[in-house]
């Protein structure tokens, strides 16, 4: 009885010895990895700059600080206009930007950000992980060597600041902007000129006189850049991004030399960015809008004869782009079928029971 029960206990000691050993074998097992990330955002920027430094310090968390990834200010690494081509040829292993910033190279990857008059945010991600919108986006980027992640969205924009007040379509021809991707050569169609500004250099260029308008995000960071001390003219809406989806693109062979769980660990981390920031301008754009009337800033609506026009430009774009462009083409009519079907979703039920609550709440507000 006395030698089984040793012998019992021995066995014990001894699984709870290999377990010691075992536990920190598999901890070692997982090698360390140091990646850098260029972004295209000022520090000062808290909400998209902040996103993707906070998405940096998850991933480190998940992994026990095995897997590091120090994120840049825009320029520090490389030049905005250069974060696709740093990935694209492994000078930096991932990036944190807007898509359609790049559509020099190929306007399909307008659809990774968003289109003029597109999908909502709730509709991108739909798209996205429901709609095959990633694996088409997949194989467009494959061949740039990169493998894309969704870590964001701003939410729906604001349409810009202006110098002057745009009164009609004829207020728009010989119009200097500053405006990215997509939206800039809508405008082009009717006679603006389009200006590719980094966002440090636009408050300058719209003192100056160079530039007639701008248009970045929304309130809160617009507040921060102060846009509105140079051109009081705020308008809405940002037709030219519904909304705009923030990608990490990612050097395909860094990705692919990741162990397993460190790839769980940066999808998981872009997955909650992707709901943490549009949450954040949800809830610092109301208040943000409130100082910078109070301040000054004199928010206009787009007359319906100026979005008449940029909605039929932007759907004449949409033709021309997919007869030029296969890859637009091929992407074109199932992005265009999903936002059918959520239009006629969202107008049943969304959009009746948001209308009719946000004018009680006004109206209640009123007296």
């Amino acid at each position: 009885m006395q030698r089984r029960r040793f012998l019992t206990q021995a066995a014990g000691a001894a699984g709870a010895g290999l377990a010691a050993v075992a536990a920190p074998a598999v901890a070692q097992a997982n090698p360390s990895v140091r990646w850098r990330m260029s972004t295209s955002w000022p520090k000062s920027l808290d909400t998209i700059y902040g996103s993707a430094d906070e998405m940096c310090k998850r991933v480190a968390q998940l992994t026990d600080n095995k897997f590091e990834i120090r994120a840049f200010p825009g320029g520090e690494l490389v030049p905005p206009a250069q974060n696709m081509d740093a990935v694209s040829n492994g000078t930096v292993e991932c990036n944190h930007v807007l898509s359609t910033a790049y559509i020099g190279k190929n306007t399909a990857l307008t659809f990774d950000t968003g289109l003029s008059f597109g999908l909502n945010a709730r509709q991108h991600n739909a798209w996205i992980h429901y709609g095959g919108g990633l694996e088409q986006l997949r194989t467009l980027y494959k061949k740039y060597n990169i493998v894309n992640h969704v870590c964001g969205n701003v939410g729906v924009q604001m349409g810009g600041w202006y110098r002057k007040e745009i009164k009609s379509v004829a207020d728009l021809k010989g119009l200097n902007m500053r405006i990215g991707g997509i939206g800039g050569m809508v405008l082009s169609k009717l006679g603006a000129v389009p200006q590719q500004i980094p966002p440090g250099d636009i408050y300058p260029a719209l003192e100056k006189g160079t530039i007639d308008a701008a248009e970045w995000i929304g309130p809160y960071d617009d507040a921060k850049l102060g846009f509105n001390k140079v051109a009081p003219f705020y308008y809405s809406p940002g037709w030219f991004e519904g909304s705009a989806s923030i990608t990490s693109m990612v050097h395909d062979k860094a990705w692919e030399a990741l162990p397993a769980s460190y790839k769980a660990a940066f999808e998981c981390a872009a997955g909650e960015q992707t709901m943490r920031m549009l949450a954040n301008y949800d809830a610092r754009n109301p208040q943000a809008l409130r100082g910078l009337i109070a301040n000054g800033a004199k928010v206009r609506y787009f007359p319906k004869e100026v979005m008449d026009a940029v909605y039929k430009a932007s759907q004449e774009l949409w033709e021309e782009l997919s007869a030029n462009n296969p890859d637009f083409k091929a992407l074109y009519p199932g992005w265009k079928k999903f936002q059918q079907d959520e239009a006629g979703w969202f107008r049943v039920a969304e959009s009746a029971l948001d209308n009719y609550t946000f004018a009680e709440v006004a109206r209640t507000q009123s007296k």
